[in-house]
């Protein structure tokens, strides 16, 4: 088996459950164990998701913990997702976001730095509880980057490369799920940032940061569909282009570098889209969209151009069924 690379997307509460699902479905199908991935990049809801899988813990109990019903795993997975704060920050948000949108071509980094209702406070705390504090306030041996947004530079910042400040796992993973409008930007040793996506729902091509080429790299996409679901919002086709146009060019950065190096991209598909949306921050619908994920999967690997791939590199068991 050959070097494997993981990108995991942006893409809400949500976006987590397919990430979830996706790996799952890989490691049943392939025997692979996603957590010995030569190097995770994680985004927003992939931090999170990375943070579990350099941790040993990205498996359901995570999610569920020993909830008796799925009211119950919904309501204890809001307790820690959504930890009530005072929203403060409104001059902030005017320097860091506001005013530099006008004077420029105005995108989604104007909300960046807004005051918010909720506090990742529950998250990081919820980080250290499953993988231990050691790792939860240093950083994995593993390479693993943790993608942010300093709203000061309003440019990313790939925490765990010499390109970002040294911080503990928790607050770069913290930081990184910060949504804009929904999170407070998370203060690092004296500066602000939030969401990752806010420069790139992926950030792919910072796998180019190793030292030697992947022999395959996986990218799971949760906000990069490329069909709408009936009835769609106006924002989600709008928040899937800009996600498929920064992903385009990552993956030709990657494709010009690294020629020999396969890449298989997952994108969640109509049947997934009726499930995870309108609103991916939706903790009620986080299990629906793991247990269709899991579903919809079977038919994923079994397209020839993704299953060849996959059981070259991988070494999978068995054609999937």
């Amino acid at each position: 088996m050959g070097s494997v690379g993981l990108v995991l997307g942006g893409g809400g509460i949500t976006g987590a459950s397919y990430h979830l699902g996706c790996l799952m479905a890989l490691e049943m199908a392939t025997g692979w164990d996603p957590s010995d991935a030569a190097v995770v990049v994680g985004t927003s809801c992939g931090a999170f998701t990375a943070a579990m899988l350099r941790g040993g813990q990205l498996n359901i109990d995570t999610f569920i913990d020993d909830a008796r019903s799925r009211t119950e795993a919904t309501e204890r997975l809001r307790a820690r997702c959504y930890r009530r704060a005072r929203p403060r920050g409104m001059i902030r948000w005017l320097r860091r976001g506001v005013l530099p949108g006008l004077t420029g071509i105005p995108d989604l980094r104007m909300v960046a730095g807004s005051p918010a209702m909720y506090t990742t406070d529950g998250i990081a705390e919820w980080i250290e509880e499953r993988i231990g504090a050691d790792m939860a306030r240093s950083w994995p041996h593993r390479p693993t980057v943790i993608v942010g947004f300093d709203l000061a530079t309003r440019t990313r910042a790939p925490f765990g490369t010499d390109a970002a400040p040294a911080v503990a796992f928790k607050e770069a993973v913290a930081a990184s799920v910060a949504v804009p409008m929904v999170y407070e930007p998370v203060q690092i040793n004296g500066r602000w940032y939030s969401d990752g996506g806010m420069a790139s729902g992926t950030s792919a091509d910072l796998v180019l940061g190793l030292p030697h080429p992947l022999d395959l790299l996986i990218v799971i996409a949760p906000m990069a569909a490329l069909d709408a679901r009936p009835g769609a919002r106006f924002y989600e086709g709008a928040l899937d282009r800009v996600g498929r146009a920064a992903l385009d060019i990552e993956m030709a950065r990657i494709a010009e570098r690294w020629p020999d190096t396969d890449i298989v991209v997952l994108r969640p598909d109509e049947s997934i889209l009726e499930v995870s949306r309108p609103n991916p921050m939706s903790t009620r619908a986080a299990i629906p969209a793991f247990l269709r994920t899991l579903r919809t999967m079977r038919d994923e690997l079994s397209n020839p151009a993704v299953w060849n791939i996959v059981q070259r590199h991988l070494g999978a068991r068995q054609p999937v069924p």
